[in-house]
């Protein structure tokens, strides 16, 4: 198979890159030059926001395309247009972010999807997932275009910070402030499984949206943290906090507490209640999470602690101070 990667050099991109790789694919990485390619693809720079940006794309053909981008829909729109001849599916990596908040636990692909446009520039996060998804489908056609929805993506190569800041945390030891319930449910999927469905779907000719993500309840807070500590071989102690505590405390679910939200909150089961029967009948199969977490320390210590990060995100984590007070309040 002939792969071109949009991106491809970090965290679901780079997954799909490696994937595509190991199974002899010939892949293509279209990119800014900003990172490093994965070894054994090919590469073309270019700036998809600048004027001639996409000139690099002017010619070849490709099989499948698989396009990351988050940000102005018209910058999908333009890439996709200019390979609607040439390229047989165009697979976008979109986000269940795409539907009206707060979806219902259980919600799936029928659900109500904000309104966007794939003329749109510089919009919110979820406009732009939905405007590069109308995009795709106006260029390619409901039959080949591949929407992958994913929920919360978790992983080596991650940049966004949620599970690196657990590990560092857990792994400083002490007393770490562990937000509950302890059972609560949590759902995500893992960046390599994503690429790996992502590839068997394009090649088995699928179509139309998928949300992406675990089974709801893949594992729990309680799992998750319990691993972190295992893996990192670390003393610390967790110190199971209640969520009403830690809220009126003025922690932000989310961001203050990666991957946590508790379950009475609006929100709860948009992030970790979606709807995956489709996916699951596709052949989505997600590894146990102790993998995830081991694999994800491997590479979080191969980097000597400093996970990459995005620059348009915000960084996450509670702040030591915070922790410290409410710690000492308990």
């Amino acid at each position: 198979m002939r792969l071109l990667i949009l991106g491809g050099t970090q965290f679901a991109g780079r997954a799909v890159a490696a994937a595509a790789l190991a199974r002899g694919w010939d892949v293509t990485v279209f990119h800014r030059g900003r990172h490093a390619a994965p070894e054994g693809a090919a590469v073309r720079i270019g700036d998809r926001t600048a004027e001639g940006g996409l000139a690099a794309l002017a010619e070849g053909t490709w099989d499948v395309v698989v396009d990351t981008w988050s940000g102005a829909p018209s910058a999908v729109r333009d890439t996709a247009r200019l390979l609607a001849g040439r390229a047989g599916r165009y697979v976008y990596i979109s986000s269940c972010s795409v539907y009206v908040w707060p979806p219902a636990a259980g919600y799936d692909e029928s659900t109500a999807t904000v309104p966007s446009s794939p003329d749109a520039g510089d919009v919110p996060y979820a406009e732009a997932k939905r405007g590069g998804e109308l995009a795709v489908s106006a260029a390619f056609g409901d039959t080949r275009s591949l929407l992958v929805r994913s929920g919360l993506i978790l992983g080596p190569w991650e940049n966004i910070g949620r599970l690196p800041w657990w590990l560092g945390r857990i792994a400083r030891g002490g007393d770490v402030l562990a937000p509950g319930p302890r059972e609560t449910p949590l759902q995500y999927v893992d960046v390599r499984d994503l690429a790996e469905w992502t590839l068997d779907a394009a090649e088995a000719g699928r179509s139309g949206p998928y949300n992406l993500v675990s089974a709801p309840g893949h594992t729990t807070m309680g799992e998750l943290l319990d691993t972190c500590a295992e893996v990192t071989g670390s003393s610390a102690r967790l110190r199971w906090t209640p969520a009403e505590t830690v809220l009126a405390a003025g922690v932000e679910p989310w961001t203050d507490l990666p991957i946590w939200i508790p379950p009475t909150q609006e929100g709860y089961g948009a992030l970790h209640g979606v709807g995956v029967e489709r996916a699951l009948a596709a052949g989505l199969r997600c590894r146990p999470v102790a993998d995830t977490v081991r694999d994800t320390w491997e590479w979080f210590v191969s980097l000597g602690g400093a996970a990459p990060q995005r620059p348009d995100r915000a960084r996450v984590g509670l702040a030591p101070e915070v922790e410290e007070r409410l710690l000492k309040g308990m």
